[in-house]
């Protein structure tokens, strides 16, 4: 008999409990995908896309992604001032600018301006207060012994990761750890992607870098016992780096995490038996003196940053560029950096999983929105009477928008040496000076980039010197100056080009064969919609397009062997210099002159540009370079070396709660700025997420109205059996 009481006074407690559930649920968002944060504790919840870092060795990584991680956890000599524009070079790692003397062959220290300089020597003192972050290789015992150091594998055996490490330790950062570094970008055993380039300045990182070839390689080769002739340990705190000849650019070159410290001993902790099968290397691991340090590194789920609670002082800054102040970019001046206490970069694989999340709140940022991210981008913008401005939704979000017109170009070269396209005769620049104004640079980005990006009208991109805008500014041989703007050429010019070069309605006049040009393209990064643009846009000269797809390790063998007539790439700036675009026309870095990755993709040869280049690389900024640098990208025009090209104008996206946001083109080392304000974070999640549960109400009350009868004539029965 109790038993058959139990079954109806308990589906009448599950409905009443479900029903409590119910009201409790309206509390907080349901579909939070983020685990909680530490209490107290204020997180930046990023993401990942769409790979995680492949190299997180300082040595290793030539990756803008990987340097998004690298600049938070180690702080090389140099660094750049967050808000000021343009590009201002700052100490960060070091005391102050180098100190730099310059030297003849014969070792006599001359003056800066003399013609004779052999050599260039910057020393470096590093900070006081620069310190490591916790961190096992540290650890040492009573007698100051490496607490971690293992003789075979079984020992490490019990450590898999870094904080199942118990002892920790930490020390100042010293002058020899610099020098370190640049000795692990020198050893051959390391592969560094820097090496070929430096050993080019560095006095002595060649024949070091050959001397190390023939050492065995058992276990941890100590580099300090290897000495490098243009290095040098002055005391605890101060170093010198000797380069050849005067090279001005090198002080931006120390601002990259390739020189940032590496303290010995991190490199012989991760040297012991049995850490590579376990991923316990400095490839995984970082160790640096930044503001944060790595808790956490799952490539295929998330990477944690952390605090790093022996950061030095640092402050956010007082001053910045025009306009900073109106838009609240100094309201942190003067503050304690960093501004948060944790950073959450989740991988995300699908852009409108990273879209949709971001707009319930659980991503503060929505990362970069290029205009051919077409559904998001669509969702997110209209275009209005001041062209691309952000949707109703969003703006009554709150959502903010930060433009960063990146110091790149993606452009679209010829092969110089190619028979048909290539060559410096007048009749082939006209041919290829046909072919540019064709491409309507300005048509293909409202099409393909929904206006996303400046047509470029020469190698340097705005941002950086050598840059210049209006009238002066303009590709005279693609463009005329109409009413206050650049306003491309006329097909009839063109097709009167294509006439003057030996193809008269785009047929070679010889021969009455059309002109057929082959353009390389990489297979994931060009749609039957763009061929189909391209196709139109040459067709109204008469010239015929054939496309070679082909994975990126296939189109850089083409490029390598010259095997391309015309092909697509992009170049990122490493600092904010003309050298830094220009060197990709120079002849020596062709792929075919210097029998390595080269980033002349162009073969672009001209003895004129080359001697120019040369003389600028080693001159200081002011009228005599910038006069050397214009007249290079006049000949780069008069030669018509590329098909197009545009400057890339990103969009970032953030949350009401996220300040500091202004984008650096630069640097990657911003997270320390970033400040959000946790408590209007929560609620505007509480305000974006409500659930819709009245259905489940009505359903609730729907079933106890459909049961309820069943259940009071059941009791009925039972009551009438036992009174019988």
């Amino acid at each position: 008999m109790l038993s058959r009481l139990a079954a109806p006074r308990t589906r009448a407690a599950l409905l009443l409990t479900s029903a409590a559930l119910l009201a409790g649920c309206t509390d907080g968002p349901w579909n939070n995908p983020n685990p909680e944060s530490p209490p107290g504790l204020v997180t930046y919840q990023s993401v990942m896309t769409p790979l995680p870092p492949k190299h997180l060795d300082p040595a290793l990584s030539y990756a803008s992604d990987e340097s998004l991680f690298l600049m938070q956890i180690y702080e090389p000599p140099m660094g750049y001032h967050y808000l000021k524009r343009p590009y201002e070079l700052l100490p960060l790692g070091v005391e102050d600018f180098p100190q730099i003397t310059y030297i003849n062959a014969e070792g006599e220290i001359i003056d800066p301006e003399a013609e004779d300089v052999a050599y260039s020597v910057y020393a470096l003192t590093v900070r006081a207060d620069a310190r490591y972050q916790p961190h096992p290789a540290f650890a040492v015992d009573d007698r100051g012994a490496p607490h971690y150091l293992f003789e075979d594998a079984s020992e490490s055996r019990p450590y898999r990761q870094i904080s199942d490490f118990p002892e920790l330790g930490s020390r100042p950062v010293a002058a020899n750890d610099y020098v370190y570094a640049i000795k692990r970008l020198a050893d051959p055993f390391n592969a560094s992607p820097m090496l070929g380039f430096m050993a080019q300045y560095i006095v002595g990182m060649e024949d070091f870098s050959a001397r190390l070839k023939d050492v065995p390689r058992d276990g941890w080769v100590n580099l300090d016992d290897y000495p490098m002739d243009g290095l040098e340990v002055v005391d605890e705190r101060t170093f010198r780096i000797t380069i050849k000849g005067r090279y001005p650019q090198f002080s931006y070159w120390l601002a990259m995490h390739f020189f940032s410290p590496i303290a010995p001993e991190v490199d012989r902790f991760f040297h012991n038996p049995g850490f590579l099968d376990r991923n316990l290397t400095l490839d995984w691991w970082p160790v640096g003196s930044g503001p944060f340090m790595m808790v956490k590194n799952d490539p295929n789920s998330e990477i944690v940053l952390e605090r790093n609670p022996n950061f030095r002082e640092d402050y956010f800054p007082t001053e910045g560029a025009p306009g900073d102040a109106e838009q609240g970019l100094l309201e942190d001046a003067g503050k304690r950096l960093p501004l948060i206490d944790r950073a959450v970069f989740r991988l995300e694989k699908e852009v409108l999983s990273l879209w949709t999340k971001f707009l319930q709140g659980y991503y503060d940022r929505s990362g970069e929105s290029h205009g051919n991210t077409n559904r998001v981008f669509d969702q997110a913008f209209v275009v209005g009477p001041n062209g691309v401005e952000l949707g109703a939704e969003l703006a009554n979000h709150g959502i903010t928008v930060s433009p960063d017109v990146k110091p790149a170009i993606y452009y679209y070269g010829f092969n110089m040496r190619d028979p048909v396209l290539g060559g410096y005769t007048e009749e082939r620049r006209k041919l290829r000076r046909a072919l540019q104004i064709a491409f309507d640079t300005e048509e293909y980005l409202n099409i393909f980039y929904k206006g996303n990006g400046i047509a470029a009208q020469s190698p340097i991109p705005p941002g950086i010197p050598g840059f210049v805008e209006g009238e002066a500014g303009i590709n005279p041989y693609v463009y005329d100056w109409v009413d206050g703007a650049p306003k491309r050429k006329s097909i009839e010019h063109a097709k009167q080009l294509l006439t003057e070069a030996g193809y008269p309605n785009g047929r070679d006049a010889r021969t009455g064969e059309p002109l057929k040009i082959f353009i390389d393209v990489q297979s994931q990064a060009i749609s039957s919609t763009s061929m189909n643009w391209m196709d139109r846009a040459f067709g109204r000269i008469g010239v015929q397009v054939e496309y070679r797809p082909a994975d990126w390790n296939r189109t850089r063998e083409k490029l390598l062997t010259g095997n391309t007539q015309i092909f697509s790439h992009g170049w990122l700036a490493d600092y904010p210099d003309p050298e830094n675009f220009l060197f990709l026309l120079y002849g020596p870095e062709s792929p075919l002159i210097c029998n390595c990755d080269g980033a002349n993709n162009a073969s672009y040869e001209r003895p004129e540009y080359d001697d120019l280049f040369r003389q600028m690389r080693v001159l200081p900024a002011g009228e005599e370079r910038d006069a050397l640098v214009a007249r290079m990208v006049d000949l780069y025009r008069e030669d018509a070396v590329w098909l197009y090209g545009f400057y890339p104008k990103d969009i970032y996206l953030n949350n009401p709660w996220v300040h500091n946001n202004k984008r650096h083109g630069i640097s990657k080392n911003t997270l320390k700025y970033v400040r959000i304000d946790d408590d209007l974070r929560e609620r505007k999640r509480e305000e974006w997420n409500q659930p819709v549960i009245w259905p489940l109400y009505a359903m609730s009350a729907l079933l106890v109205a459909l049961l309820l009868p069943g259940i009071i004539a059941y009791r009925r029965r039972l009551r009438a059996t036992a009174r019988q």
